[in-house]
Parts: C-alpha cells; sequence; structure tokens
C-alpha cells in the first residue's frame, strides 16, 4: 500500500468503463424484476469499479479464499450492483442478474451468504461495520494476514448508533486494515439525509471518533484510486460525494426515486445514453491475494478433560461458565471471548487471564459486540462466544437476528437471568431472552442447572451450527451431576424418579434446585414427584417430557424464573399440544418485579419450592 502510483489513462479509461457497466447492470436487473434500488447502486458504481477492479486483491472464482480482501455491502438494498460486480469478474453469468429477486434465484434483493461472495447478511441498516470491523480484527490479532477489509455504507445508516459503536471500536483497536466507504448521495427513502452534502461535518465526525477522514468526488475513478492508496496507522473512512441515481437522466439527485425501478421505455433509453459513454468492452482482471492468511480447522474443539465438580458442592453457573470457556480455550486458539465490560461477572475475565490474546473488550455497546463475534466467525476462522447480562441482549436483538439471516455460528452467553438475581431489581433481570432467542430461526437454547451442565453446553456449544444462547444463574446451586454424564443437544434430563410420581415438575437453572427442594417437602407428605432439566430449551426432549407425563397420570407444571410468556411453560405446552389426557400448569414471574433478596423474590413471585409443593398438591386434589 506504500507510495501511491497513479493508473495510466488506459486503466482509468477502463474503469469508467467498468462503472457504467455496473450502472448498466443494476438497472437492467431491477427493471426485469420490477423491484429494487437502482438509484442507490448508481450513486456507488465508480467506487465499486475502483474498489474491485484496481484496490482489492481476491481470487475471483473463489470469493471466500481465507486470503482474499473481505468486501462488506452494508448498504444492502444496493445489492444488484455487487451482484453486478461479480458478473463483471466473472464469477456469475451475466444473464443470471436478470432473475433477480426471484424465488428461483440466489440473488435475494439483499445480500445473503448463500452467495459465496457474501459473507454476511446485510439490508437491516447500520450493522455491516461492526461485521467489517470482527473481520478486521480477526484479520490483524488472530490471522495476522495481510487481507483487507472494505465496507460501504450509505449516509442514511449513518443516523444509526451501531455504527458509531463500530466507528468507535476500530479506532481503539487501531484497525489500519480497515476503509469504511461513505456513500453521501444526500437522498434517504423518504427524504434527504440530514447532513446532505455537508461534507466536512461527516469528516469532522469521523475524525473525532479516530479515523483518518478523505473527502473524495465519489464519480471520479482517479480521485478513489489515489484515496484507496493512502496507508494510514489508523482506520481509513473515504467520504464520497456522489449523487443518488447518478447517470440516469431526469432521475439524477431527485427525491421519490428510492428503491423503484425504471420502466422499461426509460431504461432502454437510459441504458442507450450509458452505453454511449463505454470506450472499451475489455474487462478488467481481479488482482489475486498475498497467500498469508494460516490454515484453520475449527471442527470437533473438545474439552481437554472431563468436568472436576464434586456433587453436592456449591457454584453459580455463571461461574462454571467462565471456567469452562478457558478451558475450551487450551482445546483450540480459535476459541475467542467477547464481552461488554461485564467479564468479572460473567466470569469471561476467567477465559481473559488464561487466553488474554484472545479475548475481545467490546466495552458497553452490546449490539455492537454481536456484530464482532459475526464478522470474526466469517469464514470460519473463529468460534466467538459474547457474555454479558441476559437482558442487555434485547438490545441486540436485531444485531442476533440478522446474524441468524447471515447463517453465522455465535455463541452468546446471558447471565444474571429472572428474578433470582435479586437486589438489583428488574432492569437488570433477564425475563425476555428465552422468548427472544426461541424465537430466532436454527437457534439453540442450552439452560444449564449446575456446573457439569454449563460445562458440557459450552463444548456443544462450540460444536453447534447456527445462533447458540446459554442461559446462566447468578446464584450458587448444587452439583447434581457426576462429571461422567453425558449431555446432548435436545436430550432432557430425569433428576428425580420414583414408581409412584403424581406430577411431572420441569425446572431449570435456580427453578430446578426449587422443585427437588419442593420434591422433599413433599415426599414428608408421602406425595412423589418426577424432576425433569430440559438442558436445552430449543429443542426440546418432547419424547422424555412425554413419557414422564404419561407416567404421572398426564400431569406437568413447569416452574420458571422468567416470564409467562415465551418461556419453559410455553415450549412445553407447544410440545404436547394435540396429546390427549396432558394437561399442563405454568409457574412463572407474572409482573415487573422490584428488588429484594433473591429467596423473597422466588416466594414474591410464586416460583419458590413452596409454591410448587402448593401447585402439586392442586393439581392431585383437583383430580
Amino acid at each position: 500500500m506504500e507510495g501511491y502510483h497513479k493508473p495510466d489513462q488506459q486503466k482509468l479509461q477502463a474503469l469508467k468503463d467498468t462503472a457504467n457497466r455496473l450502472r448498466i447492470s443494476s438497472i437492467q436487473a431491477t427493471t426485469a424484476a420490477g423491484s429494487g434500488h437502482p438509484t442507490s447502486c448508481c450513486s456507488a458504481a465508480e467506487i465499486m469499479a475502483v474498489l474491485f477492479f484496481h484496490t482489492m486483491r481476491y481470487k475471483s472464482q473463489d470469493p471466500r479464499n481465507p486470503h482474499n480482501d473481505r468486501f462488506v455491502l452494508s448498504k444492502g438494498h444496493a445489492a444488484p450492483i455487487l451482484y453486478a460486480v461479480w458478473a463483471e469478474a466473472g464469477f456469475l453469468p451475466e444473464a443470471e442478474l436478470l432473475n433477480l429477486r426471484k424465488i428461483s434465484s440466489d440473488l435475494d434483493g439483499h445480500p445473503v451468504p448463500k452467495q459465496a461472495f457474501t459473507d454476511v447478511a446485510t439490508g437491516s441498516l447500520g450493522q455491516g461495520l461492526g461485521a467489517a470491523c470482527g473481520m478486521a480484527y480477526t484479520g490483524k490479532y488472530f490471522d495476522k494476514a495481510s487481507y483487507r477489509v472494505y465496507c460501504l455504507l450509505g449516509d442514511g445508516e449513518l443516523s444509526e448508533g451501531s455504527v458509531w459503536e463500530a466507528m468507535a471500536f476500530a479506532s481503539i483497536y487501531k484497525l489500519d486494515n480497515l476503509v469504511a466507504i461513505l456513500d453521501i448521495n444526500r437522498l434517504g427513502q423518504s427524504d434527504p439525509a440530514p447532513l446532505q452534502h455537508q461534507m466536512d461535518l461527516y469528516q469532522k465526525r469521523c475524525e473525532a471518533f479516530g479515523w483518518h477522514a478523505i473527502i473524495v468526488d465519489g464519480h471520479s475513478v482517479e480521485e478513489l484510486c489515489k484515496a484507496f492508496g493512502q496507508a494510514k496507522h489508523q482506520p481509513t473512512a473515504i467520504i464520497a460525494k456522489t449523487f443518488k441515481g447518478r447517470g440516469i437522466t431526469g432521475v439524477e439527485d431527485k427525491e421519490s426515486w428510492h428503491g423503484k425501478p425504471l420502466p422499461k421505455n426509460m431504461a432502454e433509453q437510459i441504458i442507450q445514453e450509458i452505453y454511449s459513454q463505454i470506450q472499451s468492452k475489455k474487462k478488467i482482471l481481479a488482482t489475486p491475494p498475498q497467500e498469508d492468511a494460516p490454515s484453520v480447522d475449527i471442527a470437533n474443539i473438545r474439552m481437554p478433560s472431563l468436568p472436576s465438580y464434586k456433587v453436592g458442592d456449591k457454584i453459580a453457573t455463571r461461574k462454571a461458565y467462565g471456567q469452562a470457556l478457558a478451558k475450551l480455550g487450551h482445546a483450540s486458539d480459535r476459541i475467542i471471548a467477547l464481552d461488554g465490560d461485564t467479564k468479572n461477572s460473567t466470569f469471561s475475565e476467567i477465559f481473559k487471564k488464561e487466553h488474554p490474546d484472545r479475548f475481545i473488550e467490546c466495552y458497553i455497546a452490546e449490539q455492537n459486540m454481536v456484530s464482532i463475534a459475526v464478522g470474526c466467525a466469517t469464514r470460519n476462522r473463529t468460534v466467538p462466544f459474547c457474555s454479558t447480562f441476559a437482558a442487555f441482549f434485547t438490545r441486540a436483538f436485531d444485531q442476533i437476528r440478522m446474524a441468524a439471516i447471515s447463517e453465522s455460528n455465535i455463541n452468546l452467553c446471558g447471565s444474571h437471568c429472572g428474578v433470582s438475581i435479586g437486589e438489583d431489581g428488574p432492569s437488570q433481570m433477564a425475563l425476555e431472552d428465552l422468548a427472544m432467542f426461541r424465537s430466532v430461526p436454527m437457534s439453540t437454547v442450552f439452560y444449564p442447572s449446575d456446573g457439569v451442565a454449563t460445562e458440557k453446553a459450552v463444548e456443544l456449544a462450540a460444536n453447534t451450527k447456527g445462533i447458540c444462547f446459554i442461559r446462566t444463574s447468578r446464584p450458587e446451586n448444587a452439583i447434581i451431576y457426576n462429571n461422567n454424564e453425558d449431555f446432548q443437544v435436545g436430550q432432557a434430563k430425569v433428576v428425580l424418579k420414583s414408581k409412584d410420581d403424581q406430577v411431572t415438575v420441569i425446572g431449570a437453572g435456580v427453578t430446578l434446585h426449587e422443585a427437588l427442594a419442593a420434591a422433599e417437602l413433599l415426599k414428608k407428605e408421602k406425595i412423589n414427584i418426577r424432576v425433569l432439566d430440559p438442558f436445552t430449551i430449543k429443542p426440546l426432549d418432547r419424547k422424555l417430557i412425554l413419557d414422564s407425563a404419561r407416567a404421572t397420570k398426564g400431569r406437568i407444571l413447569t416452574v420458571e424464573d422468567h416470564y409467562y410468556e415465551g418461556g419453559i411453560g410455553e415450549a412445553v405446552s407447544s410440545a404436547v399440544v394435540g396429546e390427549p389426557g396432558i394437561t399442563v400448569t405454568h409457574l412463572a414471574v407474572n409482573r415487573v418485579p422490584r428488588s429484594g433478596k433473591p429467596a423473597e423474590l422466588l416466594k414474591m413471585f410464586g416460583i419458590d419450592k413452596d409454591a410448587i409443593a402448593q401447585a402439586v398438591k392442586g393439581l392431585i386434589t383437583k383430580a
């Protein structure tokens, strides 16, 4: 990157021609589809041409090669120009562009990873830069490779706070291998963007966040080549002044054209106009990368040894999580941990102590933390585990749902769940997290109830595809499993049983221990209950639950430190719906809680051992 060499006139003209071909392809594709965003593509044509056919180093026939430079289209609605680039590079057939947005084509309306050239799904604006930061961090600190990361943002999405969380992160960690290109085309969806073309204000904002910021004419291939050729010891923002709909007569820089394809007759006329400016049909070949990224294998990462707990000893599952993660870190140098300034509460600090180079402090920016993890996980470079209070993942729900759309393999551990955290009060209590994570497609939701189960959950999560959530608790509870107990996703455990059990009680975490205490109380009254530990709330062990229910006269009682909506009770109910002779009764938190001692709160909200025992007796007398 050192020393800028100006391309000759022939190369500059070839780049201009490429930009115009990209414009034509974007217009053709969106007109054929009858929907899409041609004006958002046209403002970025020169940026994309210079990036892919002058600046970036990659193998055009192998878009996911680990040595390649990375590109994230944060303004995902400009997908047609991304597809046009990969057709221009020879990876996609030109004719395929005309299948944009069809159910039979992989070319969705916004980028998705079923396309080999898309690492992260975008389209929910403001999230691309966080993922790009994760890729750049991985490149600089884990892979120690020369690949660079480029992220194209629109000016509309710069109103999203998550963009500025990512800007801060990049500067804190000196990600000098990261370039953000801001496509300042002035117009948003329904109105002009707030700063319109006040380029100096954009520059000041980027500089205030610690970036090297360059203002360029975004339609000058020469200025773009020069800007991309500058190397600094900090992240670079190229602030490109562009015009929405550039090259479309009568539409360029006009409002009310966002997300509207050109009518067929108009498109044909505009395409002829743009085509007349192209001087050569010769295509520029992509420049191959330097091959210096290490080969990585993240398959089948196993704990180096069995857990080492004693039945009856007490440990909080949040602490067991930290110990387990640190232990798994010895099995693979690709296990990484991220936290949002809660590492001394989630116990990820144990991992940091043992593997300081693989711990990423994301500070109090949970949305960005999830995006960083998604970026780190791309191309199977790492296995990320993020931790914070489970309640604070709710603010990152959009990042989590986009991670699922990105087919990302990330692991999230939420501690401090439920009213059992006690005195801190409701703002810190996760009571919606099971509902949230259960609703995420292809997610796995672990809810371990002791140290052994927690260690197994961490190991399983590292090897399970998709979004994994591990729910951990603050109170110290007894170890109930032997160290050699086998755990699997979707397999529940019968923790207590006899031949004359009358009710199946299903609890997890704190409430499993309350259920066991309730069993002791009930035994004095000659009432036996069967106690189940689901281990994973999604997928749920439907067979074991049904078998247990049938053995206990069809009676199921669920008890959970979570709101009624979307938690264990509803998961169990939906699993047994339509099964004859089975009734499900729920105990859960029914209103916004308050501060108090954990035991007082469990009692107040009717999810402690006494409430369980009373509910069991009620079910028996009702029968």
